[in-house]
Parts: structure tokens; sequence; C-alpha cells
């Protein structure tokens, strides 16, 4: 007998990765190969980051799709990376420098830098190993990092591209201001959050005498307004247009003006206007022509335009506004008002709308090819209901603002001539003035938005600008994983800069997933303490049970993750387990399976034929919900042949027939048949445990790793089943009369399973059983795998007979064929039995009303296919007799009670 552990130990998962690593399993096959490729850019974790839920779904997906891909022979390549996360980067080093008492300032730029790098080095690989505890299989040879020197390069070239495009400008715009980082953010870089804040209401008197009310939620930015602004067909405010007023607190003059942004119903109608502070101010101001007053500075303090204010942080500055406006009559009234403001995305300081001179990328001309692209049907979104975020974003895009004011990251390739102040914008740094010839030159002091170099993530990390082989070959990409998250921070500026600079969009199919949160759907955060952190599931429960929970619970939306669900994985890891185990320990005494099949496949017992029926639907199902990215369907229809037509089933079955001479052979050769294929099918959800129960079986079998068909006794077998053959269909397996008739049999053994669990028999309680089959091909069914049907029924005695009387002292069931079964009982309550098939009776009337109101719905016949309209009148033939039969028992029961 083989000697199998008695249940599997997670702790060969890192054994197993290294042996893949090793072997170069994650490797693809060389470009220009007669293989067709196929690429998946991971989306680069930063070098801050550790594992969390989000990595492991996003790679969980991946590494299903690539192991899949790779299986199926094509040249599979999944490309990491590491992105450099600027702003996020930067903070960990100042709060390294903040606890040895310095500061980023204090090293100066050049020495902070390579303090950074310095961290990178010995921080930055722990997200790279972390990935590998989920056996994440990338080419990890070909790990890029976003500030690596290729890398650098192709950053650079893309910034000179657009810049000579006419596409990068530098000007003075109105941009989100982080005062903590002390950096400008990108719009979509700012997350909104309701706040409850307040309504001000301050008197403006006008110079010509009378007053104008306006509301405000930040009065102490009215120390740089230069405007108040009403719409122009507000009738309250008509006669006062191009009136002035005199601004409280300050004594400066400024202009009543008609703009038709404002809202007449926010507010009073009349707005205060502070260009330097609000977005939509600042555009009333450029159309205008007002001046632009900064009174709130870089540092979130305020300027010496904010005059005797100056120096005042922000919101101490707003209540000595407020108590001085209230002090000189001027505050009229207060209001609870909620409304959206915006936050820094990494400190989660509030953002400060400030005028700043920025560079800018013009998006209107690039979002045009790639909002096609999509429309298209060129780049697809799946879900598909994510298209509409896209397009909507996109449609009403605004210009982005590329400079960061911080240190780390990839510096903007533009220098100034101090002599002559011309710029000069270079893939490398020149030696003097194109204009004046000077030497005095300074490279511009900002660095770009990390998003800058990540959009050109999928064509950059194969060899872009260079006409790499990689490139040609792999690009563009197959599909990308994502979240709904950064759709627009990232997956729309991929599209846009693919198409822009290499000429084609960088993949066809964008698969969006979602978060996940916990059990009770709350976004997991450490002030909540609810984050579950993957490496300590994976300790409690094995990398293979993470896995199969994330992917069985994908369906487009988020994910709520609680215990209960890993725990019903690594069950079914451990059924696997035990399954192989069991399959091992019935192999004979040289462990190998050696009788062909070819050529005696019609005369296995029905129950071989129907799993092998089974097997070719599963990898028919399989393969089709992984090709249209429903991973959810395809993991659980895995759970489900696994768990329930195999082990449940097939397994139970079969035990029998394991000890008699005369079908053991075919049986282990089925087994074996079924076992080998499904390991291969579930390898790229559990690649852990299928690697090591394949590695068993290598070692006590002889079963080949063909794609299509039963090949035992050739012993070609691939080193690791990541490297297998994906399993095909083989039609000559495929037996529908076989699956009609085994299906047949299985309720028949389900209705006897049922009298039990309703009696309350233990299952190890050998009880007496009468079957009465529908007919004579039920019969011999039946007869045929009766040792099968004894062993599930749990029966000491079992006899077949369609003449059979219904006996004394027996609980009755009715399949669904109409075959009876009576499990003889030392006792039955006539009254109880009664009512028991009383309600099976209901359920058949309820079913065969159903049926006949299809059948007589004029929209179903004409609609239906043929097929579907005859199997509803089958479905309803069988109903009625099962109905007949059962009212027949009713009868015979009650006869017998009045007799007796």
């Amino acid at each position: 007998m083989i000697d199998i552990p008695p249940r599997y130990n997670p702790e060969v998962e890192g054994r197993l990765y290294k042996f893949w690593e090793d072997e170069g399993f994650f490797q693809p096959q060389a470009p220009g190969s007669d293989r067709k490729p196929f690429c998946i850019v991971i989306p680069p974790p930063n070098i801050t980051g550790s594992l969390h839920m989000g990595h492991a779904l996003n790679n969980a997906i991946q590494d299903c799709l690539i192991r899949w891909k790779r299986m199926r022979g094509y040249s599979a390549l999944w490309m990491p990376g590491v992105d450099h996360a600027g702003i996020a980067t930067q903070n960990v080093v100042e709060k390294g420098l903040s606890r040895e008492g310095k500061t980023r300032d204090g090293l100066g730029r050049e020495e902070f830098v390579k303090r950074v790098w310095r961290w990178k080095e010995e921080y930055g690989d722990e997200i790279v190993q972390q990935l590998r505890l989920l056996g994440s299989s990338c080419d990890w040879g070909r790990l890029r990092f976003t500030m690596d020197e290729k890398y650098s390069l192709a950053v650079r070239e893309a910034f000179v591209r657009l810049y000579e495009d006419g596409l990068i400008y530098r000007g003075n715009r109105i941009i989100n201001w982080c005062p903590r980082c002390r950096t400008a953010l990108s719009d979509i870089e700012v997350e909104h959050e309701e706040v409850e804040g307040r309504f001000y209401y301050v008197k403006y008197p006008l110079k010509q005498g009378s007053e104008i009310i306006v509301a405000t939620t930040r009065p102490e930015t009215m120390l740089g307004d230069t405007a108040v602004a009403v719409h122009p067909d507000d009738e309250r405010y008509r006669e006062f247009i191009g009136k002035t007023v005199i601004l409280p607190l300050v004594g400066r003059e400024i202009e009543i003006v008609a703009d038709e942004r404002v809202d007449p119903s926010f507010g009073t109608g009349a707005v205060k206007v502070t260009p330097a502070h609000d977005p939509d101010d600042f555009e009333i101001g450029r159309a205008h022509e007002l001046a632009e007053i900064t009174v709130i500075g870089p540092d979130g303090k305020m300027t010496e335009d904010a005059g005797r204010f100056e120096g005042q942080d922000r919101y101490d500055c707003r209540l000595n506004v407020l108590a001085e406006l209230k002090e000189n009559g001027y505050l009229l009234k207060t209001e609870k008002h909620t409304h959206s403001v915006g936050h820094c995305y990494r400190c989660n300081s509030a953002v400060e709308p400030l005028v700043s001179l920025q560079w800018f990328v013009k998006m209107k001309e690039l979002a045009s090819p790639a909002i096609k692209a999509v429309e298209d049907g060129k780049v697809k979104f799946v879900p598909r209901r994510w298209t509409g975020v896209y397009l909507d974003w996109m449609k009403n895009i605004d210009d982005w603002c590329i400079s960061r004011q911080i240190w780390w990251g990839h510096r903007i390739p533009v220098w100034y001539c101090g002599d002559c102040q011309a710029v000069t914008v270079g893939r490398t740094a020149p030696e003097k003035c194109g204009k004046c010839s000077s030497s005095n030159l300074k490279q511009d002091e900002d660095v770009l938005d990390t998003w800058f170099s990540s959009a050109l993530w999928p064509f950059a990390g194969l060899g872009w600008p260079e006409r790499t082989e990689e490139l040609d070959y792999f690009y563009p990409t197959s599909v990308l994983v994502t979240g709904y998250e950064i759709i627009c921070l990232w997956v729309a500026r991929m599209i846009m800069t693919g198409i822009k600079l290499v000429g084609h969009n960088p993949f066809p199919d964008v698969y969006i997933h979602g978060i996940v949160r916990d059990s009770k759907g709350k976004k997991m955060s450490k002030s909540l303490g609810n984050v579950i952190d993957p490496r300590e599931i994976i300790g409690s429960y094995g990398t293979d049970a993470l896995r199969m929970t994330l992917l069985t619970t994908l369906g487009g939306q988020d994910i709520y993750l609680g215990n209960e669900k890993l725990e019903g994985m690594r069950n079914f890891a451990n059924k696997l387990w035990n399954a192989g185990r069991f399959i091992l320990m019935n192999m004979d005494e040289n462990g190998s399976a050696d009788a062909e099949m070819s050529g005696f496949t019609d005369e296995l017992a029905l129950d071989d034929r129907w799993i092998l029926t089974e097997l070719q639907r599963l990898i028919e199902e399989v393969d089709k919900n992984l090709t249209n990215y429903r991973f959810a369907d395809a993991a659980q229809v895995l759970y489900d042949f696994t768990w329930h037509k195999f082990c449940d089933w097939y397994l139970e079955l079969v035990k029998p027939r394991l000890r008699q001479d005369a079908e053991k052979d075919s049986a282990r050769q089925v087994l074996l048949l079924v076992w080998e294929r499904l390991l291969r099918l579930l390898h790229p959800f559990m690649p852990f445990i299928t690697e090591e129960l394949w590695r068993l079986l290598s070692d006590h079998t002889s079963v080949s790793e063909s794609a299509d068909g039963p090949t035992p006794g050739s012993g070609q077998r691939a080193k690791s089943i990541m490297v297998s053959a994906w399993p095909r269909v083989c039609e000559e397996l495929m037996d529908a009369e076989a699956v009609r008739l085994a299906e047949r049999k299985y309720d028949v053994i389900r209705t006897g399973r049922q009298l039990r669990t309703e009696k309350g028999i233990p299952p190890g309680q050998k009880m007496r059983f009468i079957i009465k089959p529908v007919n004579e091909e039920e019969g011999c069914v039946l007869n045929d795998g009766i040792s099968g049907v004894e062993l599930l029924l749990g029966a000491s005695e079992l006899r077949i007979d369609t003449n059979a009387e219904v006996p004394e002292k027996s609980l009755s069931g009715v399949s669904g064929s109409g075959t009876c079964i009576y499990m003889i009982a030392d006792e039955v309550d006539v009254k109880s039995e009664n009512e028991r098939l009383r309600r099976e009776l209901e359920k058949i009337e309820t079913g065969i009303k159903l049926c006949e109101g299809r059948l007589s719905n004029s929209q179903f016949i004409e609609k239906a296919p043929g097929g579907i309209i005859e199997k509803e009148k089958l479905k309803k033939k069988e109903f009625e007799e099962r109905r007949e039969r059962l009212m027949s028992h009713l009868a015979s029961l009650n006869q017998k009670d009045r007799i007796s």
C-alpha cells in the first residue's frame, strides 16, 4: 500500500514555489517562438506597501489567468514591477528622519534622495517577497522598478515627445495643493469627503450705499476677494451689476460682475469671488480679468497679502476673521451646512486650492482617440458597467497637473538659462543654453506625478522607446486586471499614452474587480480594527484556501470576507487531499494503472461513463467561464464537481468495484484519468495542493498528462503540473444517455437517503430497503450497480423488484422518474407518514402547475427552442407519474391502517 501523509501540510508551499522558480517555469517562451503570446502586466505595488487583501485578490485573479494560458500552450508572460510611489515613499522616509530629529531640508536634496534609495534597497523588496507567498508566477527575472535607469529614459522620452507635440505646457493655473505634503495634486488624487461645516452670511457694503449679502463656507479667503458675482438673469441683483462694494475688514474696492457660472439658488445667489483660492472663482476671474490675490501660502498659513492676519494658520484665521466680522456688524447669521471638502489621498490633509506655476498636460487631444477605442469596442471593460465611469470622466477631462514639489521621483527634464531665461527641454542634460550658449543652466526643481510614469507601464516595461523583441511580441498586452478605484488615475492614462506614444491601445480587455471588505461589508481600515492580513490567513488556512475563497466570491462586486468562507475552502482543500490519498492508496502494488482505455470504452460501467461525461462538461464550463472572466463561476463548477460529483458520488460508488478483480482495473483507470484531469483544471485556482498531489501521482503512477485523451503507460509526463497541458474535451467520452440513466439511479439513492434523514437514522446504522423500479430499464441500471447502491443507502439488505408490494412497517418515497423505494422500519407512525407523503404531493402539484403555466403561455411556445419545450413536457409527464405513484402509496398506507 502506498503511504501518503494523512493531511495536506501548507508548509510545503515554500518548497514548491522554490522548485517552480528554480526550474524557470515562470519564464515565457522567447519572442519569435511559434507560440501565441499572452501577457499581463502587474499593477505595480508601491515600494512602501505590505501585502493586503487587495493585493491577494488582484494577484489571485492574474495568477489564475496566467497559469491557465501557460497550460494552454501560450508563451505566457506576467511582468512584475514595483512603483516608486513618490509622495508615499517620501513621507515614509521623512517620518524616519523625524524620529532621528532631522528634516529633508536639513539634509538637502542630494543627500535626501540618497537616503530614499538606501531605504528602497533595504525595504523595497518586501512586497515582492510577500507576493511570492500568494503563488504569483511572475517572471521575476524581468522585475522592473519605475525609477530604474531604462525606465527613467522612457519617462524622459515620453515627456519630451509630448512637449514637442505641444501637449505639455507650463502655466499659472489653480491647482490642488497639500499643505502637509507641500506639493500639487491632480484632481483625481483628491478624495472628497462630506463635512459638516457652516454657511456664514456676510454683509458687503456698496460704495454707492446699500449692501449685498454673500454666503460663504470659507470666510478666511475673503481677504483675497476681487469681486462679487451674480447670475446675469437674477432679477434680485440686476441693478447691482457693475457697482462697487467695499470689502469688509480690508477696505478694498471690488466690482459686482455678472457670470452664468453662478447658481442663483446657492446661498443668497451672490457669491464672493476669490480667484486664487477656488476653482470656480478662478474661471470667473480669468473671464473677467480679475486680480489673483494669494492670501493662503503653501504651508497653509496666511500670507503677507492677508494683512494683519499674516502668519496665522488658515483655520485660526477663520476664527479671527469671524470675530472681527461679528464685532463690526458684518456677520448677519450662521447656518449648519454639509459640503464636500477635498483631502489629500496620501496624508488626508484638507487640500488648499492655490494658483501656482506648474506643468500640465493638455488632455482633450489625448482623450479623443482613447474614447473612440472604448466606444468602438477595441478596449472592453468587464463588467461592462465600468465603461460608463471611464467615458464620463474622459469626456469631461481637464488638463492634468503633472509637476510635484517633492524630491523623490522623476525630475522634470527641463532646464532654465540663468542669463537669457530660455527654456530647454531635453532627453539628456544640456551642456549649454541653445539660445545664448551660456552654461548657467538650472534644472527644474519639481518631479513628475507618479502616475505619469505609471501611465507608461505596459510598454515601458517591455523596453520602449527601443523597438525590442519583447515589445514587438508581447505588446499590446492581453488583459489588465485592476480595481475600480484607479480607472481614472491609471487605466485611462495608460490607454491614452499607449495610443499616442506606441500607436496602439495597451490591452484589449480591462477586468475590473471590487475591493475586499469584512464579513459585515465594511471597508477594512486600521481605525476600525477590521483589517485582515493575508499573511495571517495563509498561516492559518493555507494559500490555496485563501485564493479559492476570493475567486469563488468574485462576481464584479465588492467581496465580503469572513472566517466562515475561509474555513469552508480549507475544508475543500482537505477534501481534495483525502480524495487523492484514497486514490493512491488503492493503486496496485506497483502504483500503476496500465490498462489501455481505447478499445473498451463501451464496456465501462455506467458510473464510469457518467463521470467521464461530466468531466468533459466541466472542461467546457471552466474554459468558457475563464474566457469570459467569470472566475467565480469557473471556481464554483470546479468546487461542485470535486466535492459532490466526484467525491460524494463517484468515489463512493467505485469503492466496491476496487475490491472486485473483474472490475478493479477499469475502475482504477477511470479513477486516475478523472483525478489527473481534475488536478490540472484546479491548478490555476489552487496551485500548491494540486502540485503536491500531482507529484505524488507522478511518483506512483504512469498516467501521462496528455490534454485530450487517456494515454496511460506512456510515461510522458511534465516536470510540474503548471507546465502540463490543459485538458481538452474528448468527444469520444461524452455519453448523454449514460448521464440520463445514472442521474435516475442517483435520484433513487437520494430518495432513500432522505427517508433515513427524515427518520433521524444515524449514517452507521444499516437498514433494509426494497426498490420497485418504474420500468425494466431502470431495474437493470439499479441491479448492475447494486453494490454501490447498497453502500450509499447504508443497506443491510436490498431487494430490487419491479413487482414488489408495499411492505408493512415501511417508509416510502418516489424518485423523480417514478421509482418507489421502501425503507423497512420497526415502527411506522402512519399519521406522520401520511403528512410527509401529502407534503410531497403538494410539491409535485406545484411543479405540475408551473409546467402547465409555461406550456399554455403562447409567448413561451413561440420563443423557446423546441428542445426546451420537449423538456418541459417530459418534466410535466414525470411529475404526473410521481403523483400517481404517491397517491397509490397513500391509498395503500391508509388501507393497511384501516385493516390493522
